[in-house]
C-alpha cells in the first residue's frame, strides 16, 4: 500500500507540491481506484455467482425436502449442485475478501506517519516503509481542509500538536464530519440500489435484507466519528462507495440487457395448468336409464327391440 501510494504521490506532487494536501488527498483516492480497477473481474464474476444462485433457489428447496436433517448429506448435494452450474460461493465473496488486507494495510501505514510519544521532529526523521524521511515530513506538514490527513475527531490533543503546528479538534472536524456524512450517504444508496436489483427476499431474511440500507449507514457514522480513522481513510471509503454505486449501475445494467434476472418467486412457483385446446367440445354419452328395480337394460334386448 505504501509503495502504490508513494508512486502516486510522486506524480501529484510534481504538479501540486510534496506538501500538498490535495496532492496527498489525491494519491489515496488513485490507490482505491487502481484497486478497484484490478477488482472489477472479481466483481462480474460475484454478480454472475448470485445471480446463478438466486436462479438454483428452487433446487434448493427441493435439496433441503429431500434430505431434512441430514446436513453432511445436504452439504454435498449442495456442492455438486453449485459445481454443476458453476456456481462459486467464494468467489461471490471475493472482492469484499481482497478490501480487508488493503483497508488494514492502508490504516497501518497512515498510523505510521505520526507515532504515539514522539515529536514532529522525530517522527519526521524515520522513514515508514517505502517513504523516506522527507516524504514523512511533507505528509505531517500537508494539510486538508485545515485538518492533517492522519488525524481522527478521537485523536488526543498531545498527538494534534505533534504535526509540526498546533492543531484545533474543531479543523479535524471540519473535514472529517462532512466526509463521515457523505460517506453514510453514498452507503445507503449503495445498498438501496444492490436491494433493488436482486429478487425479493422471502423467508427470514427478507425483514434483515429490507433493513440493509438502513442499517450500514449508522455503521459508517459510528466508525467515522468514535473510531481511530484518519480523515485519509475516511476519503478513502467515501472513493470506495462512489465507485461501487457506479460500478453497480454500470455493470448491473448491462447485465441484466445481455441476460435479464429470473426473480426467484417465479422461477419457484409451480407450473400452472395448460390451457385449453381451441376447438369442439368432445361429445359425451348419456348414461342409460335405470328401470324401476334400478337394473339397467341389457344391451342385446336394447338392440333387438331396435
Amino acid at each position: 500500500m505504501s509503495a502504490v501510494m508513494w508512486v502516486w504521490h510522486q506524480l501529484f506532487a510534481l504538479l501540486l507540491g510534496p506538501s500538498s494536501g490535495p496532492g496527498w488527498a489525491l494519491s489515496v483516492v488513485f490507490l482505491v481506484l487502481i484497486l478497484r480497477v484490478v477488482m472489477i473481474k472479481p466483481f462480474r464474476a460475484s454478480v454472475r455467482s448470485g445471480r446463478a444462485m438466486r436462479a438454483l433457489a428452487p433446487q434448493m428447496a427441493e435439496l433441503r425436502a429431500r434430505h431434512g436433517d441430514d446436513r453432511a448429506a445436504l452439504a454435498r448435494a449442495t456442492q455438486d449442485l453449485q459445481r454443476e452450474h458453476g456456481v462459486s460461493v467464494v468467489g461471490g465473496c471475493l472482492p469484499a475478501l481482497l478490501q480487508i488486507p488493503v483497508f488494514i494495510g492502508l490504516l497501518h501505514v497512515l498510523h505510521g506517519f505520526n507515532r504515539a510519544g514522539l515529536s514532529f521532529e522525530q517522527n519526521a526523521a524515520i522513514a515508514n516503509y517505502v517513504f523516506p524521511p522527507g516524504d514523512v515530513r511533507s505528509f505531517l506538514e500537508a494539510r486538508l481542509f485545515g485538518a492533517p490527513l492522519s488525524s481522527y475527531l478521537s485523536m488526543p490533543q498531545g498527538l494534534l500538536d505533534s504535526f509540526g503546528a498546533h492543531v484545533d479538534r474543531w479543523e479535524v472536524a471540519a473535514a472529517a464530519l462532512p466526509l463521515v456524512v457523505v460517506a453514510a450517504i453514498a452507503t445507503h444508496v449503495t445498498a438501496r440500489h444492490s436491494l433493488a436489483r436482486q429478487a425479493a427476499p422471502t423467508g427470514p431474511a427478507a425483514s434483515v435484507m429490507r433493513l440493509t440500507p438502513w442499517i450500514f449507514p449508522p455503521g459508517a457514522l459510528v466508525g467515522g466519528l468514535f473510531f481511530p480513522f484518519p480523515v485519509a481513510i475516511l476519503l478513502y471509503r467515501l472513493t470506495d462507495n462512489v465507485w461501487t454505486l457506479v460500478q453497480q449501475y454500470i455493470v448491473l445494467t448491462r447485465l441484466d440487457t445481455a441476460c435479464p434476472p429470473v426473480p426467484v418467486a417465479a422461477v419457484a412457483a409451480p407450473a400452472a395448468a395448460p390451457a385449453p385446446i381451441p376447438g369442439p367440445r368432445p361429445v359425451r354419452r348419456a348414461a342409460p336409464r335405470k328401470h324401476a328395480s334400478g337394473h339397467r337394460p341389457s344391451r342385446k334386448r336394447g338392440r333387438a327391440r331396435a
